[in-house]
């Protein structure tokens, strides 16, 4: 696509609205960049946070991000002062999951409503209207087109634009993410509008991407479309994991890092390991599915992803229990649902714990992040959150499982490999994290597929090998 000439009409002042993960990761990295940037939140304490120069959430390299940016990095309570202060907003609230999987405008709809009318009341011309957070595909044109039209008494895409424009970020790498994507996805109420968001993304990117620009509706697609097929891609992995733990001699990560070779497959997230989880992947399965149902047409391929991704729990589960007795006490290392971060949101640690406790086992757990998030959740006392992953080893666990690929665990266990040796401790690994280390601990069991990896080859397919 061309790039339209737009001189002296190009963003510099931009009002983020939402500091929470990712919010506060915008408005940061886009001072550091050079734009003037004015945050607002309805929770005081992240915006008071971001007055003093302080990360208003948990996040890497969030903090040194802030401080690149400096005095370009504002924060105001006052929802007039923002749009003063930009010719752009950026909205960023949370769009939680409703029960049949469609996403809630809840929070969405009062801030772009409040922003409106102040953009009226100052009688602003041709602002942008950028939403980050995931939709239900059709909010823009049904929804938002509506409400800014009978607010602003204007024209869509002539009197006021409105891009959709979803991020492809990782919890624990989002400043990386924001500023390297593989690509952008721009959604545009107009061609104007469009080209002045990329033009903030040609300034905000160090790594020139890809801008791809469309209509609202097709971007709200493209962007579960997307998630969709990373999910995919884990369940297949997942899937044959499951077959190769039936099969004597079979090893999915032999068998993953041939075909990943493949230009049509590659080698990204084809990887052993346990299902996906977090905020984003789970969520927007389920949305593609209701969209695909509102419509009439049955996502099979999408709930296939799902149906596997809950099988592969059930198969750590069925392990450790057959690995550990009744009163038994387990080790479990990894709550949240990715290294890096602190979020618990799916993560199979904290499924497994649940689990395990329900099935009278003493739970020690522990995560470099996610301990405290994990603590207020586990109310009942029937799982012991540990700071430091020592008391795991001290406390006797017959079993550790590794259920997030900390690096600094594999540091751990090395650390302690003479200690462990003596033990003969059982290790459950299916992300393979000390898969180069294990040869030191000789009495160790070390496992890394679920399920029987022992079992007789089925006599289906002995007839035909």
């Amino acid at each position: 696509m061309k790039k339209m000439v737009l001189g002296k009409s190009q963003i510099r002042r931009i009002a983020v609205f939402g500091l929470g993960k990712l919010g506060a990761c915008i408005a940061a990295v886009l001072a550091s960049r050079g734009f003037q940037v004015i945050g607002y939140d309805v929770d005081g304490r992240k915006t008071d946070a971001v007055k003093r120069g302080i990360a208003p959430i948990e996040e890497p390299k969030l903090q040194e991000t802030i401080a690149a940016a400096g005095s370009r990095l504002k924060a105001t309570d006052e929802i007039d002062e923002a749009v003063a202060q930009s010719d752009a907003s950026f909205f960023v609230p949370s769009t939680p999951s409703l029960p049949d999987g469609s996403f809630s405008n809840h929070f969405l709809i009062p801030a772009v409503e409040s922003v409106a009318m102040a953009v009226r009341r100052q009688k602003k011309s041709r602002y942008l209207f950028v939403v980050n957070s995931t939709l239900t595909p059709g909010t823009s044109d049904r929804v938002l087109k509506a409400l800014l039209e009978r607010i602003m008494d204007g024209e869509y895409g002539k009197d006021f634009g409105l891009c959709y424009n979803p991020e492809f970020i990782a919890l624990g790498d989002v400043i990386k993410g924001i500023l390297q994507p593989d690509f952008v996805l721009i959604g545009e109420s107009d061609a104007f509008s469009g080209a002045l968001l990329g033009q903030v993304y040609e300034q905000l990117c160090t790594n020139s991407p890809a801008i791809e620009r469309m209509s609202n509706i097709n971007a709200e697609l493209a962007k579960i479309s997307l998630n969709c097929a990373v999910t995919m891609k884990i369940s297949f992995v997942n899937q044959l994991s499951g077959v190769c733990a039936k099969i004597p001699g079979a090893d999915p990560s032999v068998i993953l890092r041939a075909i990943g070779k493949d230009r049509r497959i590659g080698l990204d997230y084809l990887k052993p390991g346990l299902g996906f989880g977090g905020p984003c992947f789970p969520r927007d399965n389920r949305l593609f599915q209701y969209v695909a149902q509102s419509v009439g047409v049955e996502a099979a391929l999408s709930h296939a992803t799902d149906k596997v991704n809950e099988d592969v729990n059930q198969r750590l589960l069925e392990t450790v229990l057959g690995l550990s007795s009744d009163g038994g006490s387990v080790g479990v290392l990894g709550l949240a649902y990715k290294p890096f971060t602190g979020v618990i949101d799916c993560s199979p640690g904290m499924w497994l714990c649940e689990r395990l406790a329900a099935n009278g086992r003493r739970i020690l757990a522990h995560d470099y992040l996610a301990g405290p998030n994990a603590t207020s959740t586990f109310s009942n006392g029937r799982v012991r959150v540990c700071e430091e992953p020592a008391e795991l080893l001290e406390n006797t666990c017959q079993v550790f499982v590794i259920t997030c690929p900390w690096p600094a665990y594999k540091e751990f266990f090395e650390s302690k490999a003479p200690q462990l040796a003596k033990k003969g401790v059982v290790i459950v690994d299916p992300w393979r994290l000390l898969q180069t280390i294990i040869p030191r601990f000789e009495n160790a069991r070390y496992i890394t597929t679920l399920g029987s990896a022992a079992a007789a080859i089925s006599p289906e397919l002995a007839a035909h090998v």
